[in-house]
């Protein structure tokens, strides 16, 4: 199993980037599906997660209004757009994958828990 996480960059501050977390090896449909982000010396701060089925959207407060999860189950691929970047977006952002049923998104996003399948991250610098 393998979720490669791909669209990271170098970006002004108000620019916009969308990940992309792609897997194989595994069928996402009835996986949640989280991102996360990681500055080092810091502990990983879970930013977004979607339900297998889409109903259900979580988002940490401060990218509230900014960051869209989104998935598209037959490319087994899970997004992440981001709007209105700030310098404290910085950060490799990594994807993980839960299977449905015994968490939900903010179990899921909480770090208390470990997680299915992890992805290895893509760094996404916001810097003028």
């Amino acid at each position: 199993v393998q979720l490669q996480a791909s669209g990271g960059g170098l970006v002004q501050p108000g620019e916009s980037l969308t990940l992309a977390c792609a897997a194989s090896g595994v069928t996402l449909d009835r996986y949640y599906m989280a991102w996360f982000r990681q500055v080092p010396g810091k502990e990983r701060e879970g930013v977004s997660c979607i339900s297998a089925r889409a109903d259900n959207l979580y988002y940490e407060d401060s990218v509230k209004g900014r960051f869209t999860i989104s998935r598209d189950n037959g490319k087994n691929t899970v997004y992440l757009q981001m709007n209105r970047l700030k310098p404290e977006d910085t950060a490799v952002y990594r994807c993980a994958a839960q299977y449905w049923g015994l968490m939900g998104c903010e179990q899921i996003l909480s770090g208390e828990f470990s997680l299915d399948y992890w992805g290895k991250g893509t760094q996404v610098t916001v810097s003028s």
